[in-house]
């Protein structure tokens, strides 16, 4: 089979496609032919080696040599002990332990894996899993009124972050940089802001904060916070995320305010939710590029650099 390879953390150039043996699944594994994989921040991280954390089971050497966690296919081949599928069945999810989507076949989990809804094709399917999810957990505690700030709002995440905030009933400012301003207005947000002409941190004050792009002083997310307010952030540098888990923790409990880590929860039961929004109409997916599985380097560019306009999709078969 066909897959993208990579043998050390580092820039993009550094993939390469190779040949390698079809794998066979384990007794609760499932063997997936692919049709696409979504791209996400994650991949571009864990492609780098940096945050640090990218590096958890290989801090010398990439763990998997093949990236690519949210995918979308066919069931090829089932270990002993799997039930829930079948060769043949449509499925998608999030793969991120083993990862391997930017390939031809990937090996996954039985319990990370759903039935593709028949209204969704295989791209729009593989963009829902993690952005998803961490958007629907992120912006959990919106309501009516409320005002939720969205940093990061241009990308996968942000886009249905901003649209599940809004279905809550919230008044809702994304955040991200002059390039993707327009795509947050069609997106539905109420007002935008280029971070590079403007410090969201000095407007506000908002009841949520959610961070998907964390590298600020704790002191500064306070600042922006209402009284009662709450701040999450995904993602983010070492450093800020340390901050936010001791300063943050307990200068926002001296002052009212609640500043943490979100700790997404993954699987099949919290991205089966988003997906019946997206299949029900309520939630639009939005996929600014689809490449090839040869132009898988410059996808993962096009996300790290932060140039994509909601999900970017890697089709491979």
């Amino acid at each position: 089979m066909r897959a993208v390879v990579y043998d050390r953390y580092g820039p993009p150039d550094g993939l390469r496609i190779e040949n390698l043996p079809k794998p066979s699944p384990a007794a609760r594994q499932v063997l997936v032919k692919v049709a696409a994989t979504s791209v996400n921040l994650s991949d571009w991280e864990t492609l780098q080696g940096s945050p640090l954390y990218s590096r958890i089971g290989g801090l010398r050497s990439p763990a998997h040599r093949t990236l690519g966690s949210d995918i979308a296919g066919w069931v090829d081949a089932v270990g002993p002990a799997v039930t829930r599928f079948r060769p043949g069945d449509e499925v998608y999810g999030d793969n991120l332990v083993l990862k391997g989507g930017f390939a031809e076949y990937a090996i996954a989990p039985e319990s990370v894996l759903a039935r593709k809804p028949a209204a969704l094709t295989f791209a729009e399917a593989s963009a829902i899993p993690q952005a998803g999810v961490i958007a629907q957990q992120g912006t959990a505690g919106a309501a009516a009124g409320s005002r939720v700030l969205i940093n990061g709002a241009g990308g996968g995440s942000g886009a249905f972050a901003i649209q599940l905030a809004k279905r809550l009933g919230a008044q809702v400012t994304g955040v991200d940089n002059a390039s993707k301003l327009d795509f947050m207005w069609s997106a539905g947000a109420d007002e935008v802001i280029d971070y590079w002409s403007r410090d969201f941190t000095r407007s506000g004050p908002y009841d949520l904060i959610l961070d998907l792009v964390a590298h600020r002083s704790v002191f500064a997310y306070r600042r922006a916070l209402a009284p009662g307010g709450r701040y999450r952030c995904v993602g983010g540098s070492v450093p800020a995320l340390l901050r936010v888990l001791t300063i943050g923790a307990v200068a926002g409990r001296l002052t009212h305010r609640r500043l943490g880590v979100l700790a997404v929860r993954e699987g099949p039961t919290h991205f089966e939710p988003v997906a019946d929004l997206c299949v029900a109409g309520d939630l639009v997916i939005h996929i600014d590029r689809a490449f090839t599985l040869d132009e898988t380097p410059e996808a993962l560019a096009h996300v790290g650099k932060g140039r994509a306009l909601g999900k970017v999709v890697v089709n491979v078969n």
